[in-house]
């Protein structure tokens, strides 16, 4: 769909990866706290951003602390999200 590899919690996007960033859906309400991190940007490639879904510059998962936490801020947003 993106043109990346994405993984899949009860069928919804959770992370992924595109180019060398990494791709994680916190949601509409958290977006914008997100986007006041370093390194973090609206997942739009096509122009059309998706709703929820930012974008990390690889610099901002140099460690491995820093990509657990993306990864855990997704699947707390996704875990609460009715599954398909």
């Amino acid at each position: 769909m993106v043109g990346g590899i994405f993984f899949m919690k009860n069928g919804h996007m959770l992370v992924g990866v595109w180019k060398r960033s990494l791709m994680a859906q916190v949601g509409d309400k958290k977006i914008e706290g997100a986007l006041l991190e370093p390194h973090v940007s609206r997942f739009d490639i096509t122009g059309r951003a998706i709703k929820g879904l930012i974008l990390v510059a690889p610099e901002g998962i140099d460690d491995d602390d820093q990509l657990k936490d993306w990864i855990q801020r997704a699947v707390k947003f996704v875990g609460k999200v009715p599954g398909k």
